[in-house]
């Protein structure tokens, strides 16, 4: 059964839970137990198949769920001509102690491709176990890779409609054109005069008024989320810590039991959230490390046990993770503490109303025992996408150079050669203008995105993802732009509502 972060909803069942996405009242869903695999459960991962680790993993959290109807939606998400890579997420070797889990090899050359190609599915199957007759309607705000991702896994599914809010000039001009190019009879996508904060929070106020799900009601609809706020969207994401762990058991890197490090890039929490989930599922993790560019609120948390949003907002090189509100920070709090819904509602009324909350001492140091925080400036994710390629002819996109800068300065300070998984979170070639600067100077960049493509290929002799090969001769079919105010009409305008 799931519950609620703030003590505000019944107990729902797992599909309940996927099919609402957000807890209505304000809130995130959450596991009432977290189940725990036995060692010998995780040892023999090291001889099975990305699918045979995903059953595995998914059957503990989907009560409801039959085995041959997971097995079915493992296959179809994972092994249809989704992915072009036998392994799904790849292991990579950058160095005696570091690994590249390569989460990019779905259909948007974007991590989020590993759980929004299974998520729909998830979704489809839950509408059904609930007996709705109501069409779902998925509002994502996205910081430029899950909306692709979500649009990608969710277009012609029936009975689902799939609205896309991204910060408009807040995106790489690939990432864009990845969204507004998407077909299908049920997707929408609309840019917003504002970041990625506002279209999120803007979604999450959305969620929570009341008048507007009863308008919803009428009209035989409801909402529900693909953002990671979504349990069914974080559930695919626990994997794949155990699959990297399996890799290294199978090499031989590591031997049964012995404790991993984990470097995940990112802004809105989710990931590393994942991570700390199969961690507490049993996963031998000594620490998480948590890595985020400029924009460095997650890294001052941790660090200090300060949750401060009043600053100013950059955009960087990597802005997936230009976020100042992490969504699902919540969650690991809520974990951190018991399940004392009470600190939650404090801390989140506090962070809405005036920008900045403080944890006690001993959450703050219950934090610290598993996590550490750190940043990489603009300069240092250039300098290491330039390192890497140079010293071990691999080429990093953006993200995952803060990644590895924080995993960097992580062992210079500490000494700890820790065998260590590095999340890469996207192909380099999304985030082409960066990436070829870093290894080439800008005197060989030029304005235009899709010639700088075929001058990294040049460069780098990477094959270009085919997500992105001939994006710029697609004909762009979403064109709204709107102020961050009006992401209510505008909604009202998709669904054909009549205020009349």
């Amino acid at each position: 059964m799931y519950i609620s972060t703030r003590g505000n909803y019944p107990k729902a069942t797992a599909a309940e839970a996927i099919k609402l996405g957000m807890v209505p009242g304000g809130g995130l869903f959450v596991p009432e137990r977290i189940p725990v695999l036995k060692e010998e459960k995780i040892w023999q991962m090291s001889g099975q198949t990305y699918a045979e680790v995903t059953q595995t993993i998914l059957e503990l959290f989907l009560e409801g769920y039959q085995t041959e109807e997971i097995r079915n939606i493992i296959r179809d998400s994972y092994y249809s001509g989704n992915f072009d890579h036998e392994e799904i997420a790849p292991l990579r070797k950058l160095d005696e102690s570091a690994h590249v889990l390569e989460l990019w090899h779905g259909p948007t050359a974007a991590f989020k491709d590993m759980a929004l190609q299974i998520m729909p599915r998830l979704l489809s199957a839950a509408k059904e176990k609930t007996r709705t007759k109501k069409d779902i309607v998925i509002l994502v705000a996205t910081s430029g890779d899950t909306g692709k991702a979500a649009l990608e896994g969710f277009k012609n599914v029936p009975g689902i409609k799939i609205i896309v809010f991204y910060p408009h000039s807040g995106v790489s001009k690939v990432q864009e054109l990845q969204m507004t190019t998407t077909d299908g009879d049920n997707t929408y996508v609309v840019a917003v005069k504002g970041n990625f904060d506002d279209c999120q929070t803007a979604v999450k106020e959305i969620f929570a008024d009341r008048e507007f799900n009863d308008l919803l009601r009428k009209r035989h609809m409801e909402f529900s989320s693909a953002n990671s706020i979504n349990w069914g969207r974080l559930l695919p994401q626990i994997v794949y810590y155990f699959w990297s762990y399996s890799r290294l058991l199978n090499k031989g890197t590591i031997l049964q039991g012995e404790k991993i490090n984990v470097v995940v890039p990112t802004g809105n929490f989710g990931n590393i959230l994942a991570g700390y989930y199969a961690y507490l599922m049993g996963l031998p993790v000594k620490k998480f490390l948590c890595a985020s560019n400029e924009n460095r609120v997650l890294t001052d948390v941790i660090n200090t046990g300060v949750y401060d949003r009043r600053r100013e907002f950059l955009k960087t090189s990597s802005p997936s993770m230009d976020i100042l509100i992490s969504s699902n920070f919540e969650r690991f709090l809520f974990e951190m503490n018991g399940h004392d819904s009470e600190k939650i509602n404090q801390w989140f009324k506090e962070l809405n109303e005036e920008g900045i909350f403080a944890v006690d001492d001993s959450t703050r140091k219950k934090m610290q025992e598993i996590m550490a925080g750190d940043f990489a400036t603009e300069e240092e994710t250039q300098n290491t996408i330039k390192e890497v390629f140079e010293s071990a002819g691999y080429l990093l996109d953006t993200h995952t150079a803060v990644g590895v800068r924080v995993y960097k300065k992580y062992v210079e300070k500490t000494q700890d050669r820790t065998q260590t998984v590095i999340d890469a979170t996207a192909n380099p070639y999304k985030f082409n203008k960066a990436v070829l600067e870093a290894i080439a100077g800008t005197e060989v960049v030029s304005k235009d995105e899709f010639s700088l493509i075929e001058k990294l290929h040049h460069v780098s002799g990477m094959e270009i993802h085919r997500g992105l090969s001939g994006l710029n001769s697609k004909k762009v079919l979403h064109r709204r732009v709107v102020e961050r105010d009006e992401l209510r009409n505008v909604i009202k305008e998709i669904l054909g509502f009549n205020d009349k």
